[in-house]
């Protein structure tokens, strides 16, 4: 018993001493802050002139959201829906790690403890972030460093910046609204992406293995393929009040067992239960998304602007990409479009209303064209730099589908409120 007491005391000794050595140095170098301070951040800073780094620093970070949701749904009619009403949704939490290895070396680790697809805690990914070669020599490559970052792990790659304002799983404290695009072009993949920073404009250049599930299983005599990515971007504080961003990106694949790109988010849909057949024994946990089911051979370039003037924003995304299934010899093609607008006001811009308009133009396998549009008004307040309050009103409507379809005349509207903490 006293060996169990001793072992416990020391444990928690430990714990404490880890917690306060990592929240009384939150401060990392090249990083995003998970609060207020890093909405309408894109990639992290890139700034090697100074440095927080005085040995391995901890910085124990997460999230956590909360909702209240009252939706209705319906459809033509043939293929009944699911009853849905108004109450409390899960609530979804995040535990992140952020370690200051070494004076330029950085490592990022997330995982989901709680999300709607896995109850139980499972890791999404991470990465190492390089931005100083000081680990091989003091100063080593200096002037080439000042400008290039070096990312590897198996992580949430850079494709488009929409990603960088979409809830991941409780996460959602850098999204305006409640849910994220129609089309959500996010995945984690194993690779590396490399960074040129000159001025306002900025380059990466990045391979991956196209996979999700990482495994070294053979399909069709091979492990897999792998996929192409790049994006090109300029980024500049013209003056106090105006900024203006606009970037290019593509990603590319040949060859690959099975690509995810917009299926990859295992945390499941911010809008629970819409869409779902009466009789479905299991929870499709991305409906009120569109997946175009391409699985291979999939080239996918988005194009996003982004301009702030005082308090007013707007952000765009424009997608266009096509592909095919893995049965399917032609390759379809599908377009999507979305612009969010915004005003933020108050102190520190702590209050914030809105509107986005979304839609996605798509050929189904089966040959039909289809359509899906998405409106969204509401908005926010930061209570404090770690907590917002979100409302919005979301209709969603879906256009063309085949007679007997699911999706036939299929309509979703209501309010949704949400509570997000991030730290």
């Amino acid at each position: 018993m006293k060996s169990i007491i001793k072992n416990l005391v020391i444990a928690v000794l430990i714990l404490t001493g880890v917690n306060m050595y990592a929240q009384n140095n939150r401060d990392l170098d090249n990083f995003r802050q998970p609060d207020q301070r890093g909405i309408n951040d894109f990639e992290a800073v890139k700034d090697n002139s100074t440095s927080n780094y005085d040995g391995l620093k901890v910085r124990i970070g997460g999230s956590s959201t909360l909702q209240f949701q009252a939706l209705d749904n319906e459809n033509s009619g043939v293929t009944p829906l699911k009853g849905i009403g108004s109450n409390f949704n899960l609530a979804t939490a995040n535990l992140d790690l952020d370690v200051a290895l070494y004076d330029g070396v950085r490592m990022h680790l997330r995982t989901y403890l709680s999300s709607r697809h896995h109850h139980e805690p499972y890791v999404k990914g991470g990465y190492f972030q390089i931005d100083k070669l000081n680990f091989i020599k003091e100063g080593f490559a200096g002037d080439l460093m000042e400008h290039v970052r070096i990312k590897i792990g198996h992580m949430e790659n850079n494709y488009g910046d929409a990603h960088f304002r979409r809830s991941d799983n409780s996460m959602s404290l850098y999204n305006p609204f409640v849910g994220n695009l129609i089309m959500d072009s996010f995945t984690t993949e194993v690779g590396a992406e490399a960074y040129y920073f000159d001025g306002p404009w900025f380059a990466m250049l990045g391979f991956s293995n196209g996979k999700l599930n990482q495994n070294v299983k053979e399909s069709d005599g091979t492990t897999g393929g792998a996929a192409f990515l790049a994006k090109l971007g300029y980024d500049k504080q013209i003056n106090d009040d105006l900024r203006f961003r606009l970037t290019g990106s593509l990603y590319n694949t040949g060859y690959a067992p099975s690509v995810y790109l917009y299926t990859a988010d295992r945390a499941g849909a911010r809008y629970y239960d819409v869409m779902q057949a009466e009789d479905a024994s299991s929870d499709n946990f991305r409906a009120s998304r569109f997946d175009p089911g391409f699985k291979n051979k999939i080239t996918a370039v988005m194009i996003n602007p982004f301009l702030k003037y005082g308090g007013l924003e707007f952000f765009g995304t424009v997608e266009l990409t096509s592909g095919r299934a893995l049965d399917e010899i032609d390759r379809r093609s599908t377009q999507q479009y979305a612009g969010e607008l915004l005003y933020r006001f108050g102190n520190d811009e702590n209050f914030y209303i809105g509107t986005r308009y979304n839609t996605v133009n798509a050929e189904l396998a089966g040959g039909n064209d289809v359509s899906v549009n998405r409106f969204n008004v509401g908005g926010g307040w930061f209570m404090t730099k770690n907590i917002l309050m979100k409302a919005e009103y979301v209709t969603q409507n879906y256009k063309d589908y085949p007679t007997g379809d699911l999706l036939e005349d299929g309509k979703f509207n209501g309010f949704v409120l949400e509570a997000a903490i991030s730290f």
